[in-house]
């Protein structure tokens, strides 16, 4: 369960610290409004982990997209081409 203190909590950072765990991030306000996260940094990486899967998705599928689009090269159309690009 998230955790919502205001930033000025962080006078006592210990406290604030304490409430954090993995699944249950402390966010901290500003005059009412969100601004800051404060996670474990196990779950951050793996948020970091997620984020790069997301983005090769989205890379695979843009991909996929073209191929349908513009049609795919064959395999034989890519070894000719490294073949020729040999010095």
């Amino acid at each position: 369960m998230a955790v919502i203190t205001p930033v000025s909590d962080l006078r006592n950072y210990n406290n604030v610290l304490e409430k954090v765990s993995v699944g249950s991030p402390v966010y901290l306000t500003v005059n009412g409004r969100g601004k800051y996260t404060i996670r474990d940094i196990a779950e951050d990486e793996e948020f970091e982990k997620t984020k790069a899967m997301l983005r090769l998705m989205c890379e695979l599928n843009e991909g996929r997209r073209s191929g349908e689009e513009e049609g795919y090269t064959t395999s034989e159309e890519v070894r000719d081409y490294f073949r020729n690009k040999r010095p």
